[in-house]
């Protein structure tokens, strides 16, 4: 009796497809993919509506932070934005100077000035500022109130929301020369001061505000950290005899040891970068001497000089000098086994 050769259902169907044909066939079947290793064509059939999820975002990061690199041509000529109203020709029609205003940089005494206190601000914010967050999360975390923890939160979060313009007004009414504590050191017979004006504080007034302004934000990621530790390991740190000080020390800081390295990573990227909208509100109360940063002297020295091709170019040394510095710190995450901010 003859045997029908058409499948009796689908899966049966399936498997006859994939099944590869005999040598000596008419065709040979084609050949799978390695398992797990798809054709870029697959993956984007695949991927195809997640791809089109991140695709604004994709261009507004093109738009405003990869197409402005394009800018720094301007540190290799003479810029003027007034050869034209269009911008690209008047990058067009500027003649080029080469390595001159790189030449000008690194023999400006201001700008080795401007250096010296941005890598001083950066120290004592890292030393004075970084590790605050992490306490404030760690006292929060041991919190057992939800409604005491959540109002602790809120009032830690809340002077993030103030502009600078404010937090530099409350400083001022505080230890300004007419603030509330040069009027108590008055009334008890001794003499006031301004604390807002003197050049040999300038740095700890700075590293200050940013702690009073933004520590409470940053417990936000080290809160998060916290949140995600298992209850089982500080039980079983409880039931080996481990007090408070122990289950911190061995459970808590472990847990937060990826995301410390991440941040300070990510903080010394940002070394050269300390505040430009709170230091220029306050360059004139103390002088350049004390307070000027490189940001504040790339801005006066483009904006208000006029003098854009210098000003680039210490904005593009700035640049080279920070992207070095994340490669330098995340090379060194690799060394103490944390992934950092790519794995290699």
């Amino acid at each position: 009796m003859a045997h029908s050769t058409v499948p009796r259902n689908e899966a049966e169907a399936d498997e006859t497809a994939g099944t590869p044909a005999a040598p000596g066939g008419e065709a040979d079947a084609p050949r799978q993919p390695p398992s797990g290793k798809l054709s870029l064509r697959l993956r984007f059939r695949r991927d195809r509506v997640l791809l089109l999820m991140t695709l604004p975002a994709v261009l507004l990061v093109l738009v405003f932070s990869y197409l402005p690199i394009l800018g720094n041509v301007v540190a290799f000529q003479d810029y003027d934005p007034y050869v034209s109203d269009n911008g690209i020709v008047s990058i067009l029609h500027s003649p080029w100077v080469g390595f001159d205003n790189f030449q000008r940089i690194f023999a400006d005494s201001a700008f080795w000035d401007a250096v010296r206190n941005t890598l001083v601000l950066f120290s004592l914010q890292l030393v004075l500022y970084f590790p605050i967050p992490i306490m404030l999360a760690l006292l929060i975390n041991s919190v057992v109130r939800p409604k005491v923890r959540a109002l602790s939160q809120a009032i830690l979060y809340l002077p993030h929301f103030f502009s600078w313009v404010l937090v530099i007004a409350v400083f001022q009414q505080l230890f300004g020369g007419a603030g509330l504590l040069s009027q108590l050191l008055r009334q008890h017979g001794y003499d006031g001061l301004d604390i807002m004006t003197d050049p040999g504080t300038f740095k700890f007034l700075i590293t200050a505000e940013s702690v009073w302004k933004d520590a409470g934000w940053g417990i936000i990621v080290f809160l998060a950290a916290l949140a995600s530790v298992p209850t089982d390991l500080y039980e079983a740190a409880a039931m080996d005899g481990a007090g408070r000080w122990r289950r911190m020390w061995h459970v808590t800081l472990p847990a937060l040891r990826p995301v410390i390295a991440l941040l300070l990573v990510l903080r010394v990227g940002d070394a050269l970068t300390v505040g430009f909208e709170q230091i220029l509100l306050q360059r004139d109360a103390v002088g350049p001497g004390a307070s000027e940063v490189l940001d504040t002297f790339v801005w006066w020295n483009g904006v208000r000089n006029q003098d854009f091709g210098y000003a680039a170019a210490a904005g593009l040394v700035k640049g080279v000098v920070s992207l070095g510095l994340v490669l330098a710190a995340n090379k060194v995450a690799h060394l103490m086994g944390e992934q950092g901010v790519y794995t290699k």
